[in-house]
């Protein structure tokens, strides 16, 4: 029980908040082992010297039944991550490679731990096993090369938790292939070196051919393997944006906040009507009238979040006339430490009616984005649109975000149709 607690634990952290794809959770499973794999080596090294102790004749059923242990809490994590992923909806299907991998990992670690308990049946044998196994998985992990591929790592999400970062399922059965026969090479030779048995050598240089060609497909396959093409799961209306399907449940919540963020765009040259979720370190050219937004999890707050990113990139500015704008087009708050000026910018630019608000950025799209708005742009503007427009307010305090169906909802400004980046009115 205390190894699938842990193993639990270990998964728990790894796994990205709000998403159900069953990708994530053999990623979660495989992750995992950095703590349950040395937990298991260092039980397997106290269970080998205690047996080498009581002089007991070495044979595999001992060390197999430690292995069998080891899996019954894995099963355990297995079990709870699945049931988690498919009450969630989890998207694309279970990664039968990732859970061998995970199998192989496990057995590799209570192999050597094994094997190292009865070579040296000592007390301090198995906690020195268990802090060995774990620095030298965390040390490869930490590392972007092949060879950091033999230990039971996905190369997932080393920084940046990311659901497009470098998945290689493809390499899955090779790491198997490999830990597997690691494993093999291990506890064979341990039996015939404790048993003198020398008829074993001959088994163990076949585990010895199957470790090699495992270690052989990882070096060969490592700089050509590609993550499997993502099927966006999408919403259609109002207007379209699409996600990794493991974060399906954060569409309404998205499609919301960027139909409001197109319908204030909707008069500038950057109008979109799709959103598409793409990895951090992606630079791809994009379809006209399509952009691109980073979600790294489904944490409360993420669209507010992505839709704030966004607009930072279309005008980076750290003076506080743009983040009056920037503001506006996020729906976020005002930026504190305003000055009197400002303040007084803050006030005229709420007064507009949205409308009017949006013909404003149209005209002055170029200016903001380059950060070069100055305290006289923010007065004398008026479109004869025959729209009323609401006098300004006498407290800056009020002349904050207001969350609202319309879009528009800055200061005391009335309430108008939102006009979405697709042309319709709602």
């Amino acid at each position: 029980m205390v190894l699938a607690g842990l193993g639990l634990f270990a998964a728990w952290t790894v796994l990205i908040p709000g998403v159900s794809h069953w990708d994530n959770a053999v990623a979660a499973l495989i992750e995992s082992l950095r703590l349950t794999g040395p937990v298991a080596a260092a039980f397997a090294a106290w269970a080998g010297a205690r047996r080498r102790r009581t002089g007991a004749a070495p044979s595999l059923r001992a060390p197999l039944s430690v292995l069998g242990f080891a899996a019954g809490a894995f099963t355990v994590t297995t079990g709870v991550l699945a049931v988690k992923t498919v009450l969630g909806g989890g998207g694309g299907g279970p990664a039968a490679g990732g859970l061998l991998v995970a199998l192989a990992g496990l057995g590799a670690h209570v192999a050597v731990g094994w094997a190292a308990g009865w070579a040296v049946p000592r007390a301090l044998t198995p906690p020195l096993v268990g802090l060995a196994c774990y620095g030298l998985v965390a040390w490869a992990a930490g590392r972007q090369a092949w060879w950091s591929l033999l230990a039971p790592l996905t190369h997932e999400r080393e920084e940046v938790r990311d659901v497009f970062e470098r998945f290689l399922p493809d390499l899955f059965l090779d790491q198997a292939v490999w830990l597997a026969g690691f494993a093999a090479v291990v506890l064979l030779g341990w039996l015939a070196a404790a048993a003198r048995r020398p008829m074993l050598i001959a088994p163990m240089l076949l585990a010895a051919l199957a470790a090699s060609f495992g270690l052989s497909r990882v070096h060969l396959e490592y700089g050509t393997a590609r993550p499997a093409p993502v099927a966006y799961s999408c919403r259609e209306w109002p207007i379209t944006v699409c996600v990794h399907p493991g974060m399906r449940p954060g569409l309404p919540e998205l499609g919301e906040e960027f139909t409001a963020v197109a319908a204030r765009l909707s008069r500038t040259p950057m109008v979109f009507t799709r959103v598409e979720q793409r990895p951090g370190d992606e630079r791809s050219a994009l379809p006209r009238g399509t952009v691109a937004i980073r979600v790294d999890d489904l944490a409360p707050g993420f669209a507010a979040r992505a839709a704030a990113d966004f607009v930072r990139r279309i005008a980076p500015c750290s003076d506080d006339y743009s983040g009056i704008v920037t503001s506006w087009l996020a729906g976020r708050p005002l930026p504190g430490g305003l000055s009197a000026g400002q303040r007084h910018a803050a006030a005229w630019f709420g007064s507009l009616a949205e409308p009017v608000r949006r013909d404003w950025l149209r005209r002055h799209y170029l200016t903001f984005t380059q950060c070069r708005l100055k305290p006289s742009h923010f007065s004398g503007f008026r479109q004869n649109l025959a729209l009323p427009v609401s006098p300004p307010s006498a407290a800056p305090p009020a002349l904050g975000w207001r969350s609202s169906e319309d879009a528009g909802g800055w200061g005391d400004t009335p309430v108008y149709a939102q006009v979405t980046a697709a042309g319709h009115r709602e």
